[in-house]
């Protein structure tokens, strides 16, 4: 009887999984990329992490190019 039960439990135990996929959908936006700074534009420093300054606007770097970001 004992082995019936432990046989049962490995089987149902087996067949299910904590596991789940979740899949987290975000609306796409529309990102300019500036591939090259200009020359008159400033390093900001905030917390350790490098932003890009030009005409008002903060800009963070990517493979890509630079990216506006909203400070």
């Amino acid at each position: 009887m004992k082995k019936l039960l432990f046989l049962l439990a490995i089987v149902l135990f087996g067949t299910t999984s904590c596991a789940t996929r979740v899949v987290h959908t975000t609306p796409q936006r529309n990102v300019v990329v500036v591939s090259k700074a200009p020359r008159n534009h400033t390093v900001v420093v905030v917390k350790g992490k490098r932003y890009y300054k030009w005409n008002g606007n903060h800009y963070r770097k990517t493979r890509r190019g630079y990216v506006l970001i909203g400070m």
